[in-house]
């Protein structure tokens, strides 16, 4: 598979770190950034690539010539086979996919150059062949979805609407940002367009939302783009503690899992309106420390409301948006939520008859776990899950985590910490349980 990686911006933005070389060659702790792309890249047999240059572009193609060399930072060889494609004049950042039309003949990786990653890529191009799509984009949550562009997609993670920043945008959202990182089929490039630049965001992709044949692939793997000076230094420091690698769903993850009501949000019984959910204090900065030190953050909670016909999927799937954007208001993000909707119970008028079933993933069983295990490569013998009832702890007992119980009336489930508040059991949890 040929992978394009667009290497042509000027990086205004970044201007004080490097102001002579292009953006892609910026170093981290040593090493150009598109270096370590393409690190990342040979490592799992992408080895084909074209790379757009147009500002400065002589640095790259000096450095990296045709890529059979060898690094003068590393001193390894390149170990792949590298084309260019010099923008003479400016043609917007997709432009150049429509004359290299004739190369781009199967799906293909678009990457920009100028973000650091790394990221298991057969795992994403696997999904992208799965869902026959002709637009498959890397999405995750990030800490400023307040002023990032938003992705929305369904159950089946197609993608129903593009929210640029520009754009409007409802109160409450999914933290579900575009990443970057793209599988295309050459069939988007068999279109007239007219402009004399292409935009890829607005003219290419965003037309897509909607149609059903463009698809969310979500991860919680590292991608950042290292756009300002502040966000650089973030970047530098997390390549030097191997967050960045350790990220790669390759690698074993860990987790914390969360319970969500009397956890994350006030406890006031069966929760049925969007009006009652509050975030509980301290929550936010618990979830955030979470988020840096590497753990993934997964909420995991029962939702017998559903099936008793309480409350709808869609009402769910708005309180949930509320939990995301309040958190992510203060620059924190949950990887991914999983719930129940069943309740083994009958009798209850408007109850929905296909979930009133016993099933694994109602707490106290570990299904909502043994599934976030599989889809994310989480080692359960080293996560956590923290909740405030005897169910969670059973739930992350069976599913072989350490557990957390959260209460002031230190109840004795077999829990391995008690805590009063969230942000104390995570302190507890990352000083070492």
């Amino acid at each position: 598979m040929k992978t394009v990686i667009m290497a042509g911006g000027k990086g205004t933005r970044i201007s004080s770190v490097a102001r002579d070389i292009p953006k892609p060659m910026i170093r981290i702790d040593g090493v150009p950034v598109l270096e370590r792309e393409i690190q990342c890249l040979r490592e799992q047999g992408y080895t084909d690539l074209i790379i757009t240059v147009s500002h400065l572009g002589d640095n790259i193609i000096d450095y990296f010539g045709d890529g059979s060399g060898v690094s003068p930072v590393t001193g390894e060889k390149f170990g792949v086979k590298i084309e260019y494609f010099v923008e003479k004049e400016p043609l917007g950042n997709a432009g150049a996919l429509f004359r290299l039309r004739d190369k781009l003949t199967t799906d293909f990786l678009l990457l920009n150059a100028d973000i650091a990653f790394d990221v298991d890529f057969n795992r994403f191009v696997n999904f992208h062949q799965e869902k026959k799509a002709v637009v498959t984009l890397f999405t995750h949550p990030n800490s400023h979805p307040y002023d990032s562009g938003l992705i929305v997609a369904d159950n089946e993670h197609v993608v129903q609407k593009w929210l640029a920043k520009e754009d409007s945008r409802p109160q409450y959202y999914q933290n579900r940002v575009n990443a970057g990182l793209h599988v295309l089929s050459p069939k988007i490039l068999y279109q007239k367009i007219d402009t004399p630049k292409i935009d890829l965001d607005r003219q290419l992709l965003k037309p897509l939302a909607g149609t059903g044949k463009m698809f969310a692939y979500d991860s919680p793997e590292y991608v950042k783009d290292m756009g300002t000076p502040e966000r650089y230094q973030l970047v530098c420091e997390d390549v030097r503690s191997g967050k960045v690698k350790m990220k790669n769903l390759r690698s074993r993850q860990k987790a914390i899992f969360l319970d969500r009501d009397g956890t994350i949000n006030r406890y006031v019984g069966f929760l049925r309106n969007i009006e009652e959910f509050e975030l509980l204090p301290g929550v936010t900065e618990a979830i955030k420390r979470i988020n840096e030190s590497g753990y993934l953050a997964i909420v995991a909670t029962n939702q017998p409301v559903i099936a008793r016909g309480e409350v709808s999927l869609d009402c769910l799937r708005q309180i949930h948006n509320k939990m995301e954007t309040l958190i992510g208001l203060e620059g924190a993000y949950v990887d991914a939520i999983y719930f129940c909707p069943h309740h083994p119970h009958k009798g209850y008028s408007g109850e929905v008859p296909e979930l009133k079933i016993q099933c694994n993933c109602r707490k106290p069983n570990p299904g909502m776990l043994l599934k976030a295990a599989e889809d994310f490569n989480i080692d359960l013998s080293e996560s956590w899950m923290i909740g405030d009832g005897e169910s969670d702890m059973a739930c992350g007992q069976a599913a072989g985590c350490y557990t957390a119980l959260l209460g002031e009336k230190m109840e004795q489930f077999g829990q391995t910490v008690t805590a009063n508040t969230l942000l104390e059991a995570v302190d507890q949890i990352l000083r070492g349980g």
